[in-house]
């Protein structure tokens, strides 16, 4: 009888060991702090800064193995203020991410919910805002491109390829969720490429919206709508069309790259850019229903020991608003980073933007900061720390 006992409870362990094995939940998570000082325009401050060059977050990740090579995952990613302990995204409680899915180790994986669109997932990691080396604060003007994700969309299906030998791909279709099928809907689709110290990738990403409608509305999409964009928004367009590409190549320590994108907005009559994009109480009306953002960056990384890395980028921005109104953004980061552990960094970083053709009518602005009216030049410099987890 105790053999048949010994051999139960040996068992029982058994099965409790192997299926251990085949799921997983992850806690994860990344704090970014830091006191960044702002001169430009009439200021003249000194900020303590949550996310200055990436937002600050937690999340869950997970997965199912339910065998045949074909899994069940899941994320949920909260993003929050460190200064005080606000929520991030309107408020929402997983703002970042949130969705669910299969992948395959033969097909790739199809997602559901809140996600990122393929500019971000591929394009991004080659510019100097959608890497740790500038993030937030360097975005290109009003982060017309979306590299730096001031846009996640909901009610998202994804499909993400497989790693082919380096070259991978994907898509992503967000519903409107309203009888105007049409109307508060995205699409974006991208590919990357990495051989040896190459990688090369591209983008696509449309947006479709009727800013006269209840569903978008004349002033941005609420955070109770239903679309595809809701509480978060950068302009108010019948339709914006984001493409782009870009190449980086790693030689030893140094990596340098380059990035264009081009933003094109139709039915922009009566819009304009979103005030918690720009930082003003009012936003910027367009002079005409089109505009059109250029944005050609440079990069460069140096490794200069296994703790300490060096960055910067520059990018030159063309716009036409409209009306007459032309602007050009000269716009610098710079940062010098220094790893205490594999978990904890601190940082110096120094941003700087100026405008000129602006004739009174847009001003410079690095994002995530506030702006002053008329203002040619902005500058900030922020000391911080990152913790991951």
């Amino acid at each position: 009888m105790k053999y048949k006992i010994a051999a139960a409870a040996v068992l029982s362990a058994t099965f409790a060991t192997v299926a251990q094995a085949q799921s997983s939940v992850t806690l994860y998570g990344l704090i970014d702090a830091g006191f960044t000082y702002v001169r430009g325009g009439g200021q003249n401050t000194w900020q303590m800064k949550s996310g200055t060059v990436n937002g600050s977050r937690w999340g869950l990740r997970g997965s199912e193995d339910l065998g045949g090579g074909l899994k069940a995952i899941f994320t949920l990613e909260n993003g929050f203020s460190i200064a005080n302990g606000t929520a991030a995204q309107s408020g929402r409680m997983f703002g970042r991410q949130a969705f669910v899915g299969l992948a395959s180790d033969q097909y790739g994986a199809v997602t559901l919910g809140r996600q990122y669109d393929s500019v971000v997932d591929y394009l991004a990691p080659l510019s100097n805002t959608g890497s740790q080396y500038g993030g937030t604060i360097s975005a290109h003007p009003f982060d017309n491109d979306n590299l730096n994700n001031s846009v996640r969309f909901n009610n998202t299906v994804k499909y993400t390829s497989l790693n082919y030998a380096g070259f991978k791909f994907g898509a992503t279709y967000s519903f409107s969720n309203s009888t105007q099928f049409a109307n508060n809907r995205a699409y974006s689709f991208g590919a990357s490429y990495a051989w040896g110290g190459l990688t090369l990738a591209a983008a696509y990403l449309q947006l479709n919206n009727d800013i006269t409608s209840t569903v978008f509305g004349n002033s941005g999409p609420s955070s109770s709508a239903s679309g595809a964009q809701t509480g978060e928004w950068t302009f108010l367009a019948g339709r914006q069309r984001t493409f782009g590409g870009g190449v980086n190549y790693t030689y030893g320590p140094v990596t340098a790259g380059v990035v264009y994108t081009q933003t094109n907005l139709s039915d922009t009559l009566g819009g304009g850019i979103s005030s918690g994009q720009s930082g003003t109480s009012g936003g910027i009306a367009f002079g005409a229903n089109s505009a059109r953002f250029q944005n050609f960056e440079g990069n460069v990384r140096y490794a200069l020991s296994p703790a300490i890395s060096l960055a910067g980028a520059y990018t030159y921005t063309r716009a036409d608003l409209g009306g007459g109104v032309n602007p050009i953004y000269n716009t610098v980061s710079a940062q010098a980073d220094y790893a205490l552990s594999k978990r904890t960094d601190v940082y110096l970083q120094g941003n700087f933007q100026h405008v000129s053709r602006n004739s009174g009518h847009v001003w410079a602005y690095l994002n995530g900061l506030s702006a002053d009216s008329n203002a040619q030049k902005q500058g900030a410099v922020t000391v911080g720390m990152r913790h991951r987890f």
